[in-house]
């Protein structure tokens, strides 16, 4: 029996992407699925160096990081993966500030999240990649995440990372987009996975929800959602 195909998305911004939203999702699913990792502009992207410190400690983080560079390294173009939904079982957007300046209005992310779900195949994303999400449309104009209950790196916690140079509010945005769903952790940085009740997609709120929003993902292809 074949294996699944998932598609992991990192941000070509230079703000980059964070070690274990790309890391633990790696380790929970290349084991059982087949991973191809791309990007907006393709190439390089950027390892945020300041989750390399904050994690150093995490035996698998620090194994990624220091065997796994390729993966990042050597991305294709979104853009060459436009019209290949039906090949995927699933979309997963990888956090870290990058997306909210770049994934929020990439066409080819916008086109290939929208694809994927009009495709019954299944959505992902996990902190600050959920700012992939809000510009999604479906069908009939309304927001893919209109009426959804939605999670993503949360104000308290930009407040107490210290961030100030984003250019919006993730939660305020995934908020206002979702009609007032917006849902966080009882305590920052805990971990919060929402599994939407009649889509296939899901958000995770911050570094601590990537493995198991990616347990959640392993959960669903094996009963072949």
């Amino acid at each position: 029996m074949p294996r699944p195909n998932i598609l992991l998305v990192l941000s070509s911004a230079p703000e980059g992407w964070y070690l274990p939203e790309l890391a633990h999702p790696y380790q929970v699913l290349s084991p059982h699925c087949d991973i191809a990792i791309a990007s907006p502009k393709g190439g390089a992207t950027t390892l945020d160096k300041i989750s390399v410190e904050l994690f150093k400690d995490d035996e698998y983080c620090m194994e990624f990081a220091n065997t796994k560079e390729k993966l990042w390294m050597e991305t294709p173009k979104l853009e060459s993966f436009v019209g290949r939904a039906k090949e995927f079982t699933a979309i997963f957007v990888v956090g870290g500030f990058g997306p909210m300046f770049d994934l929020v209005n990439d066409a080819d992310s916008i086109k290939l999240i929208r694809e994927f779900y009009e495709s019954d195949r299944i959505v992902f994303a996990v902190c600050h990649g959920a700012a992939a999400l809000l510009n999604v449309k479906v069908a009939d104009g309304s927001l893919l995440i209109a009426g959804e209950r939605v999670t993503g790196f949360s104000n308290g916690e930009e407040v107490a990372f210290g961030v100030t140079t984003m250019p919006f509010h993730l939660q305020d945005a995934l908020d206002k987009a979702s009609g007032g769903l917006y849902e966080k952790a009882d305590k920052a940085w805990d971990p919060k996975v929402i599994v939407s009740s009649d889509k296939k997609l899901a958000t995770g709120q911050n570094p601590a929800s990537a493995k198991p929003l990616a347990e959640e993902l392993l959960k669903m292809i094996n009963k072949g959602t």
